[in-house]
């Protein structure tokens, strides 16, 4: 337990010392963000490189306190150093393909491509897939060409849903530290501290990185940062589903682990559904930028960016809550609780912003 918390304080730590230096670097060589289009919402050039020092912390406060020796089961060690090689892996190339996206631009062609490499690599090479439901809707084990497609589904879907609501100062970064939290404190009571240390390392940075980037940011995490956080929640999303029942406790073996993870991330879940949704009716591309985002929705009714993802992190813990149901319920009514979470969320922000304009034009 001590290591843990020396995982989170040290990765907290590199990123709240590290970023001003950073700030300063990304000014001088005018790594910049300029506010030219008119969806952005920030009215000022911020630097956009912030996630370098958070995937740069993450990985050091990982590497740094992984002790091996702690794990006394071949197969448990073996499992542990695969999956380190492959995160490692991984996580790279989608590092370098991100700064490059920050720096000089990437062609959402070749960011899908990269996407769909690493996706490849972690369920094939590293095994790290779902392998069934786990009686959702009645449904336990699923074929190994359905765990495949599902599995490099959910990684394409988590990994475009975080970079998706990168759009508001503090939210992606909260969301993604919500998320991280959660799944840590999880992996703690299922004594798999493995992946509870890769899980507090993230949300160590990234509560370092709120502290610089919570409204006024005065820096953004960019694609760098987004896509390794994507990547890391969508590991610790599957690693959770797939945990043994047989280490668990009474309590945790009762709760669903899959409604868990969609309640953790029900946030950017629900917004990417929905503009997906919205945007293939208007005949556009679901990849189009534009402002129809939750986040922007709750901004258009007055809300500051502070307000903004305040009352979208109460919304995910809220959630979260909802999600422990399943120890009462079962796996499908469990989900429909989350589900109706999401559904009247959507239609708080709607209802809002419905009620915004109708003020505007009265004002007008």
């Amino acid at each position: 337990m001590i290591v843990l918390i020396l995982v989170f304080i040290t990765a907290f730590s590199v990123v709240l010392y590290s970023t001003p230096a950073l700030i300063k670097v990304a000014i001088l060589k005018r790594l910049i963000d300029v506010p030219t289009e008119e969806r952005k919402i920030h009215k000022r050039a911020v630097p956009t490189i912030g996630g370098i020092i958070i995937y740069a912390a993450t990985l050091f406060s990982f590497s740094l306190w992984y002790n091996i020796d702690e794990i006394h089961e071949f197969d448990q060690i073996y499992e542990s150093v695969k999956d380190f090689k492959i995160l490692v892996a991984t996580s790279l190339v989608l590092f370098f393909v991100g700064v490059k996206d920050d720096i000089i631009g990437t062609s959402p062609v070749k960011k899908l491509f990269a996407n769909i490499l690493v996706a490849l690599i972690l369920v094939l090479m590293g095994d790290i897939r779902i392998t069934g439901l786990h009686n959702v809707f009645g449904v336990t084990d699923i074929p190994h060409w359905g765990s495949i497609f599902l599995s490099l589904f959910t990684y394409i879907v988590v990994v475009n849903a975080m970079n998706l609501i990168d759009g508001v100062d503090g939210l992606a970064a909260g969301i993604g530290f919500i998320a991280a939290t959660v799944f840590g404190t999880w992996f703690v009571f299922a004594h798999e501290y493995t992946m509870a240390s890769l899980a507090f390392a993230l949300s160590g940075a990234l509560l370092g990185f709120l502290v610089f980037n919570f409204s006024p940011a005065k820096i953004f995490m960019g694609d760098s940062g987004s896509l390794i956080i994507g990547m890391l929640i969508c590991v610790l999303s599957i690693k959770l589903i797939e945990y043994p029942l047989t280490r668990l406790d009474s309590f945790w073996i009762h709760v669903s682990k899959p409604i868990i993870v969609i309640a953790a991330l029900i946030y950017p879940l629900t917004d990417t559904l929905r503009v997906f949704i919205i945007r293939s009716i208007k005949g556009r591309s679901p990849f189009s930028a534009d402002r129809s985002h939750l986040h922007h929705r709750l901004i258009d009714c007055g809300y500051s960016h502070a307000k903004t993802v305040i009352i979208i992190y109460i919304f995910s813990i809220i959630t979260v809550g909802v999600s422990l149901i399943s120890f009462y319920l079962n796996a499908s009514l469990s989900l429909l609780m989350v589900l109706a979470c999401s559904g009247l969320f959507v239609l708080f922000v709607n209802t809002s912003y419905k009620f915004s304009k109708k003020r505007q034009v009265k004002n007008a």
